[in-house]
């Protein structure tokens, strides 16, 4: 999205003149002086936060004082973030976060990332003993667990020969090449068959379409696609499919968003205009920043429309895909949804439901209706933007509450209409008609019936535990500042 820059230059000059350009601050706190003019300019809860108030210090040599006591920018960051509002969840994680190496968050955005592939959830066992195991609900394709042999549903026990708890399974997976220790389900109390599998990791991009085909059951022509994150790198490739759709003739369509922790605002647009094309240049969604970026921001360079174009350009604003979207003319779209569920799969659900009929099968979504943006140390914190700075810091802080065209959202995640959660000792084949979950979503479809709740008993801890909390973008949802 696109904010004038030149009035919140003009506004933060008026509140405080170092808030205004980003004067060259001394070497030493160079990246300290970004991180706190940064969040003073974006943060959506600055005005919660007393150190990032516009009057905090009368000049610069205060404010520099005041960054020299930080040696690690990263300590300064954590230092100045809300935390009530930033992570109610887990007191121990933020929704904002900053890196030393933006190649990498950039990589990560684009689904780039160094990974052995597996992707793994916690369970305690169920016999109350306090045992824990992990077991693998997805594989990268490509990867070298892909390579390995490393199949959905595998239950894992020990890594490099030593038992797994809750305490240690980060650690133990925290290498570059490990070894896992397989073992029989045995109704939630894992034993050791004796077979082991050793992984390494590397540079894999993941495509997010993960699996997508068309279903004939009665009179209905279904189609699925399991969808792994909002990556604008595969807007392309996502039309395509949509294409095919298109051609398929289907009556109904079900988006498996069960392990999409959300990515790009603008591609989370893309999706809702392709299951819709009804409601081109309608609201789809409208942001809601701190005021300082409101108070001096056109009201209309806050929302995103549902659309018929796409229309991506690079950082050097090259355009790099635009062609017409593929939409279905829906008035029904059914997700599979699970408490891995985030952010921008969050927002597909919430902008639809005021336009079409919305249907949830799985489990109560995460609840994270923020999302943030990538900020640089330019002079207006963009990638491209004059005097970039050589170092290689970004900041990815939280700086807008994101809701319908009625004004609406989910901070405590959505709540299906059929209750059905995964089972470790039955996961089936992703994209079968037979896997529970998308057998269970096919016969919503064609029944109506909602049934009563299945849910996993003793095997989940909390709270949950799962391979992608690792990542640094783990479930994220950005806009762009261009």
């Amino acid at each position: 999205m696109k904010l004038l820059k030149a009035s919140l230059i003009v506004l933060f000059s008026i509140l405080l003149v170092s808030c205004s350009e980003k004067d060259d601050a001394p070497k030493n706190i160079e990246v300290q002086n970004f991180v706190w003019k940064g969040l003073n300019a974006y943060y959506l809860w600055q005005d919660l936060v007393p150190d990032l108030a516009d009057r905090r210090f009368n000049n610069d040599n205060e404010l520099y004082s005041y960054l020299s006591a930080y040696d690690d920018p990263a300590n300064l960051f954590y230092s100045l973030l809300y935390m009530p509002n930033e992570y109610t969840k887990d007191p121990n994680r933020t929704y904002s976060w900053i890196v030393d190496d933006y190649i990498a968050l950039e990589e990560a955005f684009a689904g780039i990332r160094l990974t052995s592939g597996m992707k793994l959830e916690g369970a305690d066992y169920a016999d109350g003993s306090g045992g824990y195991y992990i077991y693998v609900y997805d594989v990268v394709a490509g990867s070298n667990a892909d390579a390995q042999g490393v199949t959905r549903g595998m239950i894992i026990t020990e890594i490099n020969g030593t038992t797994i708890t809750r305490g240690n399974v980060n650690d133990l997976l925290d290498n570059d090449t490990f070894t896992i220790h397989l073992a029989d389900y045995n109704g939630g109390n894992p034993v050791s068959n004796g077979t082991t599998i050793t992984v390494t990791k590397s540079q894999v991009t993941e495509n997010p379409i993960k699996v997508t085909n068309v279903i004939t059951n009665g009179s209905h022509t279904i189609g699925y696609l399991m969808y792994n994150q909002f990556s604008r790198n595969f807007d392309g490739e996502l039309n395509a499919e949509f294409a095919k759709f298109q051609s398929a003739g289907l009556t109904d369509l079900i988006i498996d968003l069960r392990y999409n922790g959300g990515g790009s605002v603008q591609t989370a647009t893309y999706l809702g205009s392709m299951i819709t094309g009804q409601f081109n240049n309608e609201l789809f969604a409208k942001q809601v920043w701190n005021h300082k970026v409101m108070e001096v921001t056109n009201p209309d360079l806050l929302i995103n429309n549902f659309t018929n174009q796409i229309l991506n350009k690079d950082q050097q604003g090259n355009v790099v895909l635009d062609e017409a979207i593929n939409s279905l003319n829906l008035n029904t779209i059914y997700f599979i949804v699970s408490d891995d569920s985030a952010s921008a799969s969050e927002l597909v659900i919430n902008a639809l439901k005021p336009y079409i009929d919305v249907k949830l099968v799985g489990t109560q979504t995460y609840g994270k209706h923020v999302g943030s943006i990538t900020l640089y140390d330019s002079d207006d914190y963009t990638r491209n933007g004059d005097n970039l700075k050589s170092h290689t810091w970004a900041m990815q802080p939280i700086v807008l509450e994101i809701q319908n065209v009625d004004g609406e959202n989910a901070p405590e995640g959505f709540i299906p209409e059929v209750i059905i959660d995964e089972d470790p000792g039955n996961l089936g084949v992703l994209g079968d008609p037979a896997e529970p979950l998308l057998e269970r979503t096919i016969q919503y479809i064609t029944t109506g019936a909602k049934g009563v709740p299945t849910m996993k008993k003793g095997v989940q801890f909390s709270p949950s535990w799962n391979s992608n909390m690792m990542r640094p973008d783990y479930n994220n949802m950005y806009v762009e500042l261009k």
